[in-house]
């Protein structure tokens, strides 16, 4: 079983049916699933995505904000969305901390990889918000960044889906899912599990990448524990 793992959620998610800003019935539900985590004497990390609030390369798609000030927009959008989870995580009794790619002393701490380390050593949640703290980079390469600095046995990317498909399953009936997919295969046929940039991180690192269904109830603390029925596995 993983011992220290991290969880990347898209901002996407945290919209729900709105498909704009942060529903906190979705944030309670993601709550208490990552505190089944912490109980089950699990260290855990978060990374979420800002799309739910803007997305750099869309706010830059006209020309009038360059791509750097759009990225730049979208790393502040991640921070908003990490304080909610912390919020969420702390109203449930779960000790988390915010650290920030990008300085701001009055929201979080500023990422120190060591003091994120002991944090977890102490069972505290910990949610790396900001991105990588660069333009050009998405927080899917952010969440396979701080996956390895901090040691993470397993990187796991919490969608609305159970794993990877040979093709689009809400187009096609019979799509087939992959339940083990290599690095390799993945880069060479691009597929959207991740960027390409964040993959290669994690073949460099030999960090596998789990896909499954955040919307599952307990699904992430079954598939930590080896279900990969669940899930399918980038290795």
């Amino acid at each position: 079983m993983a011992k220290r793992v991290l969880v990347k959620f898209s901002g996407e998610a945290l919209a729900g049916k709105e498909g704009y800003g942060i529903d906190t019935q979705i944030l309670k539900f993601i709550a208490s699933e990552i505190k089944s985590l912490i109980d089950a004497g699990i260290q855990v990390g978060v990374v979420v995505g800002g799309g739910n609030i803007i997305r750099g390369v869309t706010a830059a798609s006209d020309g009038i904000i360059t791509r750097t000030s759009g990225d730049y927009m979208g790393m502040l959008a991640t921070v908003i969305n990490g304080v909610a989870i912390q919020e969420a995580l702390e109203h449930i009794g779960v000790e988390t901390r915010l650290q920030t790619a990008i300085d701001m002393q009055e929201i979080g701490e500023a990422f120190i990889v060591r003091r994120a380390r002991r944090h977890l050593e102490k069972g505290r949640v910990v949610v790396f918000a900001g991105g990588t703290g660069n333009p050009y980079f998405t927080t899917d390469t952010a969440a396979t960044l701080r996956a390895s600095e901090i040691g993470a046995d397993m990187l796991i990317k919490a969608t609305k889906v159970d794993g990877v498909y040979d093709r689009d399953p809400n187009k096609y009936p019979d799509a087939v899912k992959l339940d083990t997919i290599s690095y390799d295969k993945a880069l060479e046929d691009h597929i959207k599990v991740m960027d390409d940039t964040a993959i290669a991180q994690a073949k460099d690192n030999k960090l596998p990448i789990v896909v499954c269904n955040m919307f599952e109830k307990g699904n992430l603390l079954k598939i930590i524990n080896g279900d990969t029925s669940l899930c399918s596995v980038v290795k």
